[in-house]
Formats: C-alpha cells, sequence, structure tokens
C-alpha cells in the first residue's frame, strides 16, 4: 500500500532527476487576486511565469500544491469529488514541451521504480480541434510512441480538453488527460474508453500545453514562451495505485471517515445515506480546516473566503444531525484533519488554536439557531403560503417564496444552499432569484455571486492593478511603522479601482493612526521612490529583514523587492535604509511617483485579531 507521503516523495523525486527545483505550496487565499476565492490548481500562483516573467528556481518547476474548489460542492457524496485537494504538478516555463511531458507521464506511471501501474488499464484523450485550434494529432502520436494503444487514444471537445483561461483572459491551451480503469472487470473491455465508458475511468493526470493567451477581444494570440502545466490528483491517484473504491479510504480522508464512525455510532457501509453524509462531513470540515489553517486567518463569515467556511461547517453539522449527532464534533474533526497534515503543511499546526477555537464558535452558532430554523421550514411545507408557480420560478411546482427563504437566513441562519437541498429532498423548489434580489437589498453575498468566484480567474495585470500592488507594499510598511512590528499581511485582494490589505493588529485604528499611515504613504509616493527587485536566498532575505511569508524551502532563491531613493538596489547596498523590502512575486510599477494619491476609505474587522483596509489611488 501506497500512502500520501510515499506518492508526493516519489511525485517530487522524479521531477528533479528530471532537472526540475521542487517549489513550496503557496497559499490557498490567492494574493492579489479578485476573481477567484481560492487557489484551485498548482499553476495558480504562477500565472506571471506562465505569461513570460523569469521565476528565481528557473524554468523547470514542481511542487504539491493545496488545492480547493467548490464548484462541484454539490457532488461530493460520490466516490470521486471533494473541495480540497492536492495537486502534485510540474512545470516548464518555455523549456520542454508535448514530447518531455508525456514520456515522464507515462514513465513515471509505468515505470517499476515509480508508481509500477498496469499500462493495460491505463487510457488518455488529447484535443480534438475546432475554432481555436487544430486537431492535436501530435499528442496522439507520442501516446502511441510510449505505448497507449490507438483504441485506448480518444480525442475529445474543447469542453473536455481545453485548460483555461480559468477566467476572462489568459494563458490556455489543448491538454492530453490520463485515465486509470476502475471498471469491475479486472481489465477494460477493448473497446472501453474515457469517451464512450466515462464512468469506470478515473482521471488521475492532466497535461496542459499552454500555447495560447486569450485576450479581452476573445481573440487568441500565441504566448511568446509555450509552458507545460501538469497536474497530476493526489488522491485519486491513490485510489488507483491501492485498489480503493472512493477517495475517502486514502490515508488524508480515511481517519477522519474513522472518526464519525466513533462519534456517530454508525458504520460508513451501513447504507448510501449513511456513507454519503460521512463523506460530506470529512470533506467539508477537512477542507474548512485547512482553508482557517492558512496563514491568512480566514474565520466564518458572510463575505467571500468566510462565507464557503461558514457553508462548509454548516451543511456539516447538518449531515451531522442526519446521523444522530447531537453534540459538536467540528473541533475533534478539525484536530484530526491538523493530525493528518502538520508535518507537511506546518500552517495548519501554527494555527491550531484559531481553527479550534473558530470551528467551536461557529458551529455552536449554528446549533443553537439550526432547531428553530428547522421547524420553521416544517412550517413552511404546511403553509397556504407555499404556492404553485410566479415568475421567477418557471416550472410550475411548489416553491418556498424569496421572503420565507431570505427569513429562513437572516432569522435562522439558514445559508439558501441549505434552504435549496431542504427543499429539494422534499420535491420543492425555492425563488432564488428572488431570494438573490432580497440580499441585494441589505448587501450580502449573493448565491449567484459566491459562485462566479467559485470558478476561478486570473489575476489582473492591467496598469492600475500593478500600481495598487506595489501600493499595498507601501501601505504594509507604513503599518509596521505606525502600529509595530507584530503587523502582518494576512491577505490581499486587488482589482482596478481599488485595494484591499488584511493585517494581524488586535484593535481598531484611530483617526490619528490612519492620517498617520495616508501620510506616510504619500510621502513614499511623493519621493518617487525606486521599485527594484533582486534574486536571492531565504536566508539573505532574512538577513536584510524583509518582510513576508517564508514559505520557500532553505536554499531555495525568492524575490526581494525594495522601495527606496536609487540607492535602493540590495546587492549593493545591504545597509541601505528602504522605506519597504518586501518577498514579492511581482509585478510592480518601476517608481512609486506614478502611483497618484492614496486615500484609505474603510478600515473594519475581519476576524479576531484581523483588521482589513479598503484604499484608492487617486
Amino acid at each position: 500500500m501506497l500512502i500520501s507521503k510515499q506518492l508526493r516523495q516519489k511525485y517530487l523525486d522524479f521531477f528533479v532527476s528530471k532537472g526540475h527545483k521542487v517549489i513550496l505550496s503557496a497559499s490557498l487565499v490567492p494574493e492579489n487576486d479578485p476573481t477567484v476565492l481560492f487557489t484551485t490548481a498548482g499553476m495558480h500562483p504562477l500565472v506571471p511565469y506562465l505569461l513570460g516573467e523569469k521565476h528565481p528556481e528557473g524554468k523547470r518547476l514542481a511542487s504539491a500544491q493545496k488545492c480547493a474548489r467548490l464548484q462541484d460542492i454539490d457532488e461530493v457524496g460520490d466516490n470521486r469529488h471533494d473541495t480540497f485537494f492536492e495537486m502534485l504538478g510540474n512545470w516548464s516555463l518555455g523549456d520542454y514541451f508535448k514530447k518531455e511531458a508525456i514520456q515522464w507521464s507515462w514513465e513515471f506511471l509505468t515505470d517499476q521504480k515509480w508508481l509500477g501501474l498496469d499500462p493495460k488499464k491505463l487510457a488518455v484523450s488529447v484535443f480534438k480541434g475546432g475554432k481555436t485550434a487544430e486537431r492535436d494529432e501530435e499528442s496522439a502520436e507520442i501516446w502511441k510512441e510510449a505505448g497507449v494503444p490507438e483504441h485506448k487514444i480518444c480525442f475529445l471537445p474543447k469542453e473536455n480538453n481545453w485548460w483555461g483561461p480559468a477566467g476572462a483572459t489568459g494563458p490556455c491551451g489543448p491538454d492530453t488527460e490520463m485515465f486509470y480503469w476502475m471498471g469491475e472487470s479486472e481489465l477494460p473491455p477493448k473497446k472501453s474508453n474515457p469517451e464512450n465508458d466515462e464512468d469506470n475511468w478515473l482521471e488521475i493526470w492532466n497535461d496542459v500545453f499552454m500555447e495560447y493567451n486569450k485576450l479581452v477581444d476573445g481573440s487568441y494570440a500565441p504566448l511568446k514562451q509555450k509552458n507545460v502545466d501538469t497536474g497530476m490528483g493526489l488522491e485519486r491517484t491513490l485510489v488507483a495505485l491501492n485498489g480503493f473504491a472512493d477517495v475517502f479510504q486514502v490515508d488524508t480522508f480515511w481517519p477522519l471517515i474513522q472518526k464519525i464512525e466513533e462519534i456517530s455510532g454508525r458504520e460508513y457501509v451501513e447504507n448510501a445515506e449513511v456513507t454519503k453524509s460521512m463523506r460530506v462531513i470529512a470533506d467539508h470540515l477537512r477542507t474548512a480546516t485547512m482553508i482557517m489553517g492558512d496563514d491568512k486567518g480566514i474565520a466564518p463569515s458572510n463575505v467571500d473566503q468566510g462565507y464557503v467556511v461558514r457553508r462548509l461547517i454548516r451543511r456539516a453539522v447538518r449531515h451531522g444531525r442526519l446521523l444522530g449527532i447531537k453534540e459538536n464534533f467540528s473541533s475533534a474533526m478539525a484536530e484530526e484533519t491538523i493530525k493528518i497534515f502538520s508535518d507537511v503543511y506546518p500552517e495548519v499546526e501554527r494555527n491550531r488554536e484559531f481553527v479550534i477555537n473558530e470551528m467551536a464558535k461557529e458551529e455552536s452558532k449554528f446549533r443553537n439557531t439550526i432547531e428553530r430554523g428547522m421547524a420553521k421550514f416544517e412550517e413552511l411545507l404546511d403553509s397556504p403560503v407555499l404556492s404553485r408557480g410566479n415568475d421567477n420560478v418557471t416550472d410550475g411546482g411548489k416553491i418556498i417564496s424569496a421572503k420565507d427563504a431570505f427569513d429562513l437566513y437572516q432569522s435562522y441562519g439558514f445559508p439558501i444552499e441549505l434552504t435549496i437541498e431542504l427543499a429539494e429532498e422534499k420535491g420543492l423548489s425555492v425563488d432564488i432569484k428572488g431570494f438573490n434580489e432580497e440580499m441585494k437589498k441589505h448587501q450580502e453575498l449573493s448565491r449567484a455571486g459566491a459562485e462566479q468566484k467559485f470558478k476561478g480567474g486570473l489575476a489582473d495585470t492591467g496598469e492600475m492593478s500593478i500600481k495598487y500592488h506595489t501600493a499595498t507594499h507601501l501601505l504594509h510598511a507604513a503599518l509596521r511603522k505606525v502600529l509595530g512590528e507584530h503587523v502582518t499581511q494576512r491577505g490581499s485582494n486587488i482589482t482596478a479601482e481599488r485595494l484591499r490589505f488584511d493585517f494581524s493588529h488586535p484593535e481598531k485604528l484611530t483617526e490619528n493612526q490612519k492620517a498617520q499611515i495616508e501620510e506616510l504613504v504619500n510621502y513614499a509616493i511623493k519621493r518617487d521612490y525606486t521599485v527594484v527587485f533582486e534574486e536571492m536566498s531565504v536566508e539573505q532575505a532574512k538577513k536584510l529583514g524583509a518582510i513576508g511569508l517564508f514559505e520557500a524551502r532553505y536554499g531555495q532563491k525568492v524575490k526581494v523587492y525594495s522601495v527606496g531613493d536609487s540607492q535602493a538596489k540590495v546587492e549593493a547596498h545591504e545597509n541601505s535604509q528602504c522605506f519597504s523590502r518586501e518577498i514579492c512575486g511581482g509585478p510592480h510599477v518601476e517608481h512609486t511617483g506614478v502611483l497618484g494619491k492614496f486615500r484609505i476609505i474603510k478600515e473594519e474587522a475581519v476576524s479576531a485579531g484581523v483588521r482589513r483596509i479598503k484604499a484608492i489611488l487617486e
């Protein structure tokens, strides 16, 4: 039996043997990307380098990346969907391309030195072609040369074999995917492949050939460098390697299922309903723990990432009720999750107290209202207000009105998703459009807005966004000068209209403090400081006093951006006094004078010990 730790290491060792440098997982909460709530793939933190910027570690990279995807949350409960997962990835930034990527994928999967999977149980898909690009005969031929028989190579359309851009614009291209046989027979029938027998084939790996950049007008331009971006799902590959029936039997999930069995007194295989509830609980609380355990300090709330955490916890608690669990249990699940991942992602151990406390608070808060809310929901089922159809629901079936759905949300803490789920179980519809209109009136996050963010996207690299990115460095430095060196960045969100910066600080800022911060930032802008960067080791960066999350391994290179006068360049003036010196991937303006006037428009609490500033450049 191969466990997660062994698979991660084998993967990284293999690509190190092919000349790759290992980089650490980035945060689950992306930096400076307003279009997506979470890091959805290993390539997400690498977008600037896929677009041509030089990476400090070179052109060949590999990592095990924490990822969260919420667009398939309603699918959780089957044998393969999960919301938090680990993506093993390797990248070529303008170096090797299709031939090496495919050959290495096949070698790692089938060579006895590595995974040693039976080649007869593997199949692949390639891009069928269309208006955007031609049929990918080249990849198909490389697969044949590697040893894949022609009947196990299928050509699929863009919706299957084209990756990106995740947002409106950005790097993209055709991909080729690898599948493992999950059918009841020992070997797949000769004519079976992922095109005609989808349910029996499990996708485990995806090689993306990023050749294009989708532009604002919808056209595709060739990228100045051709990239390879691959992703192997750790959990799914463990399923294939160990002959498991579902992803919940892998070693990063099974202890959670066992903990639920212990708490509930039920058995995982008892019946389909129990199995589904246990899967939902294990998945949702594992994901919530990993999000909250990130160094960005995300707590349950009604907006953005906090809204997702709240939704996950409350949905898990509801499924706990279906299993007959009457006492709080989410903290115990968080403890188990931290135990599983702390040696791989030490940040979850660092943030243990925060995670446990916030998890317990949220579950208690929900339990205090859910009983009344469930009673209210049952009342609605017999209510004369429950009517047939309206302008927002066209199927003519019985509905729960927007007003009632919003009342369940506002008065009883029911997320709209929970109301929809309960309604569907009773054969009812919910006036979602009307509910969203009610939410808009109260300036809450609507489900539609959340779903748009779940779909993902790429950071805006326009001129104003770059200016705001640079301004966050000035703001971070000013905060530390005014409030103290305990201030650290806990999150950042940039659009072309404003910046949002989350930071650690125990109390509300005074008007005098805000004025001092504004004054310092504008001083740095007025001085028209030069912005330069140097590549150096983590140890060098620490020695120079650079701020940032030191996530890289010892010996790895990072970019350190310095903002100061014309002598700010680090290599020549190690002891020079810069206004700001920070680890960052970029991009930035070349000098601060182009930023305009900085103004704070709002300062507020995000969670315990975390504050948020929203600011604009005028």
